[in-house]
């Protein structure tokens, strides 16, 4: 498999060195040109192709807008990433109306350069950190949230994932037209015009996905509760009923604790790769996987959860395992009531 091809476009020399230094860090990309001004970009493009073009907009002879339409319009496979030291919201949402898939501040950390094109060469869209409060229109602090229902929580993480509306439909088992309707509406909820904004939204409050106690006790909900970092709470289990069951009881257990859900073993260290839980309840059964293997993995993430182990099957092997892998305790489903669990969350958050 041949060598991905980068065009490097920026009429400083010294910038376009510090741009080839992180390429040359990532396994199988080549730097075939470097270009000063718009019409080099141009005959670049046209001599031969390229697969990423990284560009900073504000060079010499280059209308920035119109050419990228123009680019885009003759290389549509061409990645474009955008570097420039501008961060102006009207400017940016410009740019990727058309057609960027990504812009990166020039006075982020070089390392964060080299993530942003990873993420656009696997097809995702890239947008710098300190440019999302600019381009979406947050609540007016960064912990108050508004709640949102499992369904729009769902589609968020379908977006997350990349999924198209057909996709979403084909996942959920919902009309094409029904999954309009419900992005529609959660558009609205966090106060967004587009699936790359909510997806934004969610890189910058990842604690969204999770569910206020308040709305897990009563089963839904829909108005806007401050979001308490220190009570996250994490529930892994691959049966739906009951884990939301467990969500229920925990909300009532500890209304102020936000509550996250995943129902297996990647879901659950994706979450934990970006928040920190002070506790999580994890089924020893997660359908072909065990939660064993997910307490171990997840400790190893985040050394201070405080594990709880639960299980239909109280075996004695299970519980030896459980507790070697780093849990704190093993629980029998059957004796996890209400009760219990406030003595466990108070032990932990209280």
């Amino acid at each position: 498999m041949g060598k991905i091809r980068v065009l490097l476009a920026d009429d400083h020399a010294i910038v376009r060195a510090g741009f080839r230094k992180v390429i040359e860090q990532i396994e199988g990309l080549e730097v075939v040109d470097e270009l000063g001004n718009g019409p080099q970009v141009f005959a670049a493009l046209e001599k031969e192709p390229a697969d990423l073009l990284i560009i900073d907009v504000t060079m010499p002879d280059f209308e920035p807008i119109s050419a990228i339409r123009r680019i885009r319009e003759l290389f549509p496979g061409l990645k474009i990433l955008v570097v420039s030291a501008y961060d102006d919201d009207f400017y940016v949402k410009g740019l990727l109306g058309a057609g960027v898939n990504g812009y990166h501040l020039k006075d982020q950390p070089l390392n964060d350069l080299r993530l942003a094109i990873e993420r656009v060469l696997v097809g995702e869209r890239w947008i710098s950190s300190a440019l999302i409060s600019k381009l979406v229109k947050s609540p007016e602090q960064a912990n108050l949230l508004p709640d949102l229902t499992d369904r729009q929580r769902e589609m968020l993480r379908l977006l997350q994932q990349g999924y198209d509306n057909k996709a979403i439909a084909q996942q959920i088992g919902l009309s094409i037209k029904t999954v309009e309707n419900h992005l529609t509406r959660l558009y609205r909820r966090i106060d967004v015009q587009s699936r790359l904004e909510a997806v934004n939204f969610l890189g910058r409050f990842p604690q969204i996905l999770g569910t206020p106690g308040t709305q897990a006790a009563r089963e839904d909900g829909d108005t806007l509760k401050r979001v308490i970092k220190s009570a996250g709470i994490l529930v892994v289990d691959d049966n739906t009923h009951y884990r939301k069951q467990l969500l229920r009881m925990i909300g009532k257990a500890c209304p102020q604790a936000v509550i996250y859900e995943a129902k297996g073993v990647q879901d659950a260290l994706k979450l934990a790769k970006r928040m920190e839980f002070r506790l999580a309840f994890i089924d020893v059964i997660l359908g072909d996987e065990d939660g064993i293997t997910c307490t171990r993995r997840l400790k190893a993430l985040s050394p201070h959860t405080r594990v709880i182990l639960i299980s239909a099957y109280p075996d004695r092997e299970f519980h030896r395992q459980g507790i070697e892998s780093g849990a704190a305790v093993f629980l029998d489903k059957k004796n996890l009531d209400l009760p219990t669990l406030r003595q466990v969350i108070n032990d932990v958050i209280a």
